[in-house]
């Protein structure tokens, strides 16, 4: 650590008491951990909210600044960076009681959110037509590989995947139960390419279930392949979905 740079840091030994300290100073409570094995540049900002992570905090090496990630569920929520640690025990302040991202990066211009955050916020449907949506306009914009895009439209026509959230790996479709990172795919589907067959597999990149001549049959071969009763895709990630 630069103490040139973090004098404050220096004197508190190291990032996460000196955000304990400010945040006694300005009156507020902030439950603040090490991370990294006690790292003296990074901390994390515990959330009361059981579904959002502690704020991720770390410092910057060239140039006295303060970086800030807020993930929920397995979706970016917030980033930011300020040179002010003031700025950094207020946004902690507002991401560990909930506030909504929208009314968060109102109050603190220096944190960012985007689309995908919004929408998770409104819940698990609203993050799966959102991704919907931008694949369907990545397919449009691939005039060069129509396989692709017909991949895309037929998958999006049939209501078991069009339920599902939905993203592509070299060009290969997975379709996950879940909205956040990791994915629980339950079934993956590979464009023809050069006048060969549409692949249904497993996983992306993994084994493969069978063939088919066009985009309308690898699908149905896809649906049949998924669980009988498969619902929409729930907010969360492999690991804390079942």
């Amino acid at each position: 650590m630069n103490s040139d740079l973090y004098p404050d840091l220096a004197a508190a030994g190291g990032l996460a008491p000196a955000l304990e300290l400010l945040a006694a100073d300005l009156g507020v409570d902030l439950t603040v951990a090490s991370q990294d094995g006690g790292s003296l540049v990074a901390a994390g900002i515990a959330s009361s909210v059981p579904e959002r992570g502690p704020l991720s905090v770390h410092v910057g090496a060239e140039s006295r600044l303060f970086g800030v990630r807020g993930w929920s569920q397995g979706i970016e929520l917030i980033t930011g960076a300020t040179p002010e640690l003031a700025d950094v025990v207020r946004a902690g302040v507002a991401w560990g009681a909930g506030v909504r991202v929208r009314e968060l990066t109102a109050e603190l211009p220096f944190l960012h959110l985007s689309r995908r955050a919004e929408a998770h916020e409104r819940g698990p449907a609203a993050v799966v037509d959102l991704q919907w949506h931008a694949m369907r306009e990545e397919a449009a914009g691939a005039p060069d590989f129509p396989e692709f895009g017909e991949l895309v439209e037929a998958a999006h026509a049939v209501r078991q995947l069009r339920q599902l959230y939905v993203f592509s790996s070299h060009w290969i479709l997975g379709f996950s139960s879940c909205t956040g990172f990791r994915f629980k795919v339950e079934v993956a589907i590979a464009p023809s390419h050069g006048g060969g067959p549409y692949r249904v597999q497993k996983h992306p990149h993994s084994e493969i279930i069978g063939e088919a001549a066009t985009a309308q049959e690898a699908v149905a071969l896809a649906v049949a392949h998924l669980p009988v009763d498969l619902g929409p895709a729930v907010a969360g990630t492999a690991d804390s979905v079942h």
